[in-house]
């Protein structure tokens, strides 16, 4: 266990240490609750809430709310549609004007052991249509992202997650590309059985920005098939 976190420990200080302008100084928050609801043998529902702060738990950046159907190609592969509905503040420390998204995205997902450490990877495609505030033209992009995590078990109580994900927006002669990369470390806690908690660190580099955000997370499971054979 001491080695795990060692390196969590190693991973927060070397991101940490090439901050530069005002907003990549801040430590900032990121806030999320997930959850899944297993309905059949191959049908879930699950949702997932995320609120973003420049700073810890103050000065609101984005407010990210969505719901997906999952169909179980197996227990290794899921495939998944979505809608959300997104509250955006671009405004570092000033009040600023938001724009608002609708967002839709199609996904597969897949789990594959390598030795004794598991692996999951997630391929999504993304639409996003953004109402802006005049006189700014709406926007629409299209985003491919691909991320590559794992879950190492300590023990029955405790795991540590690890996933970097890389996001590419493809450029149109309205929009321009850019590319994203999210790196992430936690520490997880299972509180129960179906739930636990994850606290870790978020490192965003952004349109030349290197950001950094405290995440803490809450994540349960439900499975409505147990309780249909209950009654």
């Amino acid at each position: 266990m001491k080695k795990y976190v060692i390196f969590l420990l190693a991973f927060f200080t070397i991101s940490c240490g090439m901050s530069q302008t005002a907003i990549e100084d801040k430590l900032g928050s990121w806030f999320t609750y997930g959850a899944n609801y297993k309905v059949s043998n191959k049908i879930s529902v699950s949702n997932v809430v995320q609120s973003w702060h420049y700073e810890i738990a103050d000065n609101f950046n984005f407010l990210f709310t969505s719901i997906a159907i999952n169909y179980h190609v197996s227990s290794k592969i899921i495939t998944s549609v979505s809608y959300g509905f997104n509250d955006i503040d671009c405004g570092f420390n000033k009040q600023g004007t938001h724009t608002y998204e609708n967002r839709f995205y199609e996904q597969i997902s897949m789990k594959q052991n390598i030795g004794k450490l598991p692996f999951d990877l997630r391929l999504r495609l993304e639409q996003r249509i953004l109402n802006k505030p005049a006189p700014t033209d709406n926007a629409f992009h299209n985003r491919t992202r691909y991320r590559l995590g794992t879950k190492i078990k300590l023990n029955n109580t405790f795991f540590i997650r690890l996933n970097n994900e890389f996001i590419w927006t493809i450029q149109t002669t309205k929009n321009d590309g850019f590319t994203e990369n999210r790196a992430y470390a936690a520490l997880g806690i299972n509180i129960l059985k179906s739930t636990n908690l994850q606290v870790g660190y978020l490192n965003r580099k952004i349109k030349g920005l290197d950001l950094h955000r405290l995440q803490l997370g809450l994540f349960y499971s439900i499975d409505f098939r147990k309780q249909t054979e209950k009654i």
